[in-house]
């Protein structure tokens, strides 16, 4: 008796992935029953990236599909919870950022879909022009190695700096090799960065990060990212769960014109999406 259930159950899970399979490759994405019962666990970034995020979920919700938004105050736990399996999928990285964390740490990600480009700026409470930038004066730039080279890319793009030929997307500080007006540089952890702009003259924020801080995007005083797919953010899965039927339903749902219209309603220029 007990081999005729496990043998019904095997046919009705081997059936169930056959109509599974043809629906996703017609373009309708499917969650099985079982699957549906436990809810999908996103990782996230706080302020703006988990506003919208969490305005999707609340339509996925709609649709009978349970998302759970994990907030990360930083930029490194929310891909070693990817890694350890107590999220599903993450969203607050660019696919430089992501390539670097997979070459430094081994992860087995892969990108499932980009949603938008959050630029970067340079910001300052104490100028109102980069020309006003004070020799000797103290900035900031992120600490973690991609997001420093672009701010420092955005430094050099302002004519404040000049790095090292072909340090691109790995500069650091040390790749310096002019420095006119002889700025001090702090390497700062992102998400601290608007705290800092009280004592320091200049400094690379990300616009999220802003915004939740309560400053006015519109204060930059150069920029990088706008149109840039490079520094579009993914949903990034652990490669083994890249095909999770629930994820690429939420995918779908996100990036859905619904979402598009709320980014661009109450973000304006500064959330680009990319569908």
């Amino acid at each position: 008796m007990s081999e005729n259930i496990a043998t019904s159950y095997h046919r009705r899970s081997l059936l169930w992935v056959a109509v599974a399979g043809l629906l996703f490759a017609t373009g309708q994405v499917v969650v099985s029953p079982a699957a549906a019962a436990e809810p999908l666990k996103v990782g996230t970034s706080s302020g703006p990236i988990a506003d919208i995020i969490q305005f999707a979920a609340a339509r996925a919700k709609e649709q009978g599909l349970d998302v759970r938004i994990v907030e990360f105050s930083d930029w490194v736990t929310p891909n070693e919870a990817l890694q350890s399996g107590d999220i599903d999928a993450n969203l607050f990285q660019h696919i430089p950022f992501l390539n670097n964390a997979i070459e430094a740490r081994g992860y087995a990600f892969t990108p499932i879909a980009p949603t938008y480009v959050l630029p970067v700026g340079l910001y300052s409470k104490k100028i109102a022009k980069i020309d006003e930038v004070h020799p000797g004066s103290t900035v900031a730039v992120a600490s973690d190695p991609v997001n420093e080279a672009r701010g420092l890319l955005l430094f050099e793009k302002a004519g404040l700096i000049r790095l090292r030929e072909g340090a691109g997307e790995k500069a650091n500080v040390r790749d310096i090799v002019e420095n006119p007006k002889k700025l001090k540089f702090l390497e700062i952890e992102a998400p601290q960065l608007p705290r800092v702009l009280d004592d320091v003259e200049l400094a690379q924020v990300s616009i999220s990060y802003l915004i939740a801080s309560g400053g006015d995007p519109e204060s930059l005083l150069a920029a990088d990212g706008f149109g840039d797919p490079r520094y579009a953010l993914q949903f990034v899965a652990r490669t083994d769960r890249k095909d999770d039927p629930r994820l690429l339903r939420f995918v779908s749902i996100y990036r859905s014109q619904e979402v598009k219209d709320y980014i661009n309603k109450k973000y304006g220029r500064f959330f680009v999406p990319v569908w």
